[in-house]
């Protein structure tokens, strides 16, 4: 399955971490996400610094931005996908996911994982699908874990 984001003049994905507006990534993350309210500043910096970054870019300035966590040969996590408010229903995060699962250091990824409440219905375009032996996986979760004082 291939997932065909429009044409968005003026749109350009990016994989260059020098050009991730780190104040609006931290800024949705922090202020609008469901997935981690109150990141602070610094964990979001350390995160971008050690995962393979998506900035969707319009006219040069951070519209969206998406993460993948990854080995680069076997394992992919796509994380923190997101495109403000304002520009929704264009097709940008189709964009980003399409560029994220085209990108060449990923094309041996044997597993795509993420994590959504919301968005089941692209990523389901993009090949995404339930689980299919759940039973299998496990987590450890501890969602406040960032926001030790001390970090």
């Amino acid at each position: 399955m291939s997932l065909e984001p429009p044409a968005i003049p003026g749109l350009r994905i990016s994989t260059d971490s020098a050009e991730v507006d780190l104040d609006v990534v931290h800024g949705f993350l922090s202020r609008e996400s469901y997935w981690c309210p109150d990141i602070p500043r610094a964990v979001v910096a350390r995160a971008v610094a050690n995962s393979l970054c998506f900035s969707a870019l319009l006219d040069g300035r951070q519209v969206g931005f998406a993460r993948v966590v990854t080995d680069r040969a076997t394992f992919a996590y796509l994380a923190d996908v997101f495109v403000l408010p304002e520009q929704r229903g264009r097709g940008i995060s189709k964009a980003i996911v399409a560029a994220a699962l085209a990108h060449p250091a990923l094309r041996t990824v044997r597993r795509y994982m993420l994590a959504t409440a919301d968005a089941h219905g692209l990523y389901a375009q993009a090949g995404f699908t339930a689980l299919a032996r759940p039973e299998r996986f496990m987590e450890r979760y501890r969602p406040t874990a960032y926001l030790d004082p001390d970090l």
